[in-house]
């Protein structure tokens, strides 16, 4: 066998290699990959850092006689005034719920002063830490207190809205999944106009969506990383929406590729070598700008870093390995009806990105100028965003929890039923005490369990939950008791929002340094990354701004989440800056092979217009599908980064960064060498327009 032939076949047996690989990889990762949910936390103080108060009452309450504590409020309510018949009601369902259930202490009835409403506070240690028997709790007392004859019955309390929300969590994963494909997969059809093609990516990025849960899985169980809902939703949606944009940018450089080279196999090495440093830089920005959220004090968005990080290098490895063999073994007949024939000739057509370059080609200050007033006037809307969110308007269909704290502050404006939680020295116990009822805005105060050395006490503030008076409470609550912890609902919401303006001061300059070394690294050049990164700060600023004209005026939210502004911040850097990085490395390709700057910069725009906006058109639909969530923040921040991603492919890619490099000419690549002197001019090839 000849030298040649050796060669055809070991080309043959790489694409085969490789697809076996992946095979054996997945089958490895499988018994692994079934687990990640049953490490899902959603309470609270999961997302709380170790440090807060309201985290460390929690912990001491575990380690109490009886373990955590599930609280529930038994809401037993009628318009016109309870009768008789209805307070027999309630007093044998709340009966069959102590039979049945082994609950801290006696329900006593709380009436209210208008008589509609009475209220049975319910404590349970029976579920311990298990999330699932706490859920399992709940659902039986409802079981148990149903509407009766025209009585309202609802079970609230902190354990119901714990496993309300649990519920809308665990109801991610399938309708998440199945959504983000069927958006995806409509996508791809639209975009390839072909009935195979669509199929590999789709195929590429499911093993790979597969294979992350798995290494996730594994990151935990060596790392501790934390895993909720949050970022699992989030690994989902970056592995499929950066998985396919990568795919779209292989597989338009290859289908050129293939009108070059006689094999496919030789028109995929001279693909990836065309895009694949783009495709490894884009990656290694947003796996570089998801992982600074190490640095978070906010569990949750510290458990997103590594979280968002695995799922965007697992979608990177099914891209470059997957998806080229895939294609490969498929041959050209996989582009059908479109088949790129060898030494055919691109259709000439002026495209719509020709047209776009052409006006920011012909007026680049003019269009700059205005782009960047358009984006600061979007930003203003910032100014109308809505205050913090609340725990009980944090979801999209009022569940019965929810109801349940409604109808008690109607009920009950002269005092709080949610309790505050503060845990002290059981020594100090009686000093506590008295302390607390000196305390501005507390109704009452009861001790509960001592262990380990330390006493539960239950504070009743006068105000209702989550409002500015009980938060004055709670701070004077703290301030005035030294050495004890005050925690509880209301509490943890505080420590949320002060840990998250913590985190956006920190974590926030770190993604800026670290996408700007990146950039600089890969461009050779200052001035071009500082232009990216302050455009896709421009469009995060454009796209909460956008938000705010929408939360509360058109869909009625009653708050933002607290980790919004940063979360947001972070991915649509890491991920505008990947679009960037698509357009400037192509630029920066023209430039090497003599283009003038004006003519690199329109070229890269006409040839990878089309790739990055349908990238942008997959990566916003499928962070779209957050918004079809029954959390209010899911909702926020899947619109929010689909908002930016939008402008940041229509508005700033195609108009303001091509203008802008227009305008600055050869100063954009400053001080590399490009911006010093022209190159030789290589010989040029006509790219096809895609």
């Amino acid at each position: 066998m000849g030298a040649a032939e050796t060669t055809r076949t070991r080309r043959r047996a790489i694409p085969w290699l490789l697809l076996a690989l992946w095979i054996g990889v997945l089958a490895l990762a499988s018994p692994f990959a079934s687990k990640l949910a049953d490490i899902q936390h959603d309470r609270m103080t999961d997302y709380l850092p170790a440090s807060a108060d309201s985290t460390q009452v929690a912990k001491i309450q575990d380690q109490l006689p009886g373990g955590r504590t599930t609280e529930l409020v038994l809401v037993y309510h009628r318009d016109g005034g309870l009768t008789a018949a209805d307070r027999h009601t309630a007093e044998r369902q709340v009966a069959a719920v102590a039979g049945r259930h082994e609950l801290t202490g006696t329900p006593r009835p709380v009436p209210s002063r208008d008589g509609t409403t009475v209220m049975y506070p319910v404590a349970s240690n029976e579920p311990g830490t298990d999330e699932k028997k706490r859920d399992a709790l709940v659902d039986d007392v409802r079981g148990v207190a149903h509407d009766q004859d025209g009585l309202t019955v609802q079970v609230g309390g902190p354990g119901a809205l714990s496993t309300d929300a649990a519920g809308v969590y665990q109801s991610l994963g399938g309708p998440l999944l199945y959504t983000t494909v069927a958006v995806v997969a409509i996508l791809l059809i639209v975009i390839y106009r072909s009935p195979l093609l669509w199929l590999v990516p789709l195929v590429g990025v499911g093993m790979a969506d597969y294979l992350s849960t798995g290494v996730a899985y594994g990151l935990h169980q060596a790392f501790d990383t934390q895993v909720s809902g949050q970022s699992t939703g989030i690994m989902t949606v970056l592995v499929f929406g950066a998985g396919t944009d990568y795919a779209l940018l292989i597989v338009s450089r290859y289908r050129e590729e293939l009108r070059r080279h006689e094999r496919p196999y030789d028109a995929m090495r001279a693909a990836l070598r065309g895009c694949g440093p783009a495709v490894l830089a884009s990656s290694g920005t947003v796996a570089a700008g998801v992982l600074c959220l190490l640095a978070a004090d906010l569990n949750s968005s510290r458990g997103m870093g590594p979280m968002g990080a695995v799922g965007v290098l697992c979608a990177l490895a099914a891209m470059l390995t997957l998806l080229p063999a895939l294609l490969v073994l498929s041959g050209r007949r996989v582009f059908w009806p479109l088949v790129p024939a060898f030494g055919s000739a691109p259709k000439a057509r002026r495209s719509l990105f020709s047209a776009m370059g052409s006006s920011a080609g012909r007026r680049p200050l003019t269009v700059l100028a205005s782009g960047a007033v358009l984006l600061g006037a979007l930003a203003l809307g910032t100014l109308n965003l809505p205050g913090q969110l609340k725990q009980q308007d944090s979801f999209v269909d009022r569940p019965e929890s929810v109801a349940a704290m409604e109808t008690l502050a109607k009920a009950y404006p002269e005092r709080s039923a949610q309790p505050i939680d503060v845990i002290t020295p059981a020594d100090r116990a009686d000093a506590t005490l008295t302390a607390i009822g000196a305390t501005r805005g507390v109704v009452s105060a009861r001790q509960g369990r001592t262990g380990e050395g330390w006493t539960e006490i239950a504070v009743i503030a006068f105000s209702p939950p989550q409002s500015a008076a009980e938060t004055a409470t709670i701070k004077d609550l703290r301030d005035t008791l030294k050495g004890s912890y005050v925690g509880g609902t209301s509490a943890q919401r505080m420590d949320l929002e002060d840990t998250s303006a913590r985190d956006r001061l920190v974590v926030v300059p770190i993604v800026l340094l670290s996408v700007l070394l990146i950039l600089i690294t890969l461009l050779r050049s200052l001035v071009a990354p500082l232009m990216l990164v302050a455009a896709v700060v421009a469009v995060w600023g454009a796209a909460l701004g956008i938000g705010g004209l929408v939360f509360g005026p058109a869909l009625g939210f009653e708050g933002t989440d607290p980790g919004l502004g940063l979360l947001s911040f972070v991915l649509l850097v890491a991920l505008g800056v990947d679009y960037g990085i698509f357009l400037m490395h192509r630029m920066r390709e023209e430039s090497l092979n003599g283009a003038e700057p004006a003519a690199a910069a329109l070229t890269a725009l006409r040839t990878t217009g089309g790739v990055i906006a349908s990238a942008g058109l997959v990566l916003a639909a499928t962070f779209a599908v957050l918004t079809n969530m029954g959390l209010v923040q899911l909702v926020e921040l899947g619109g929010v980064i689909a908002v930016g991603v939008l402008l940041d492919t229509f508005l700033v890619r195609t108009y303001l960064v091509t203008s802008a490099s227009v305008a600055l000419g050869r100063s954009v690549w400053w001080p590399g060498r490009l911006s010093r002197r022209p190159d030789p001019v290589r010989p040029e090839r006509q790219p096809e327009t895609v």
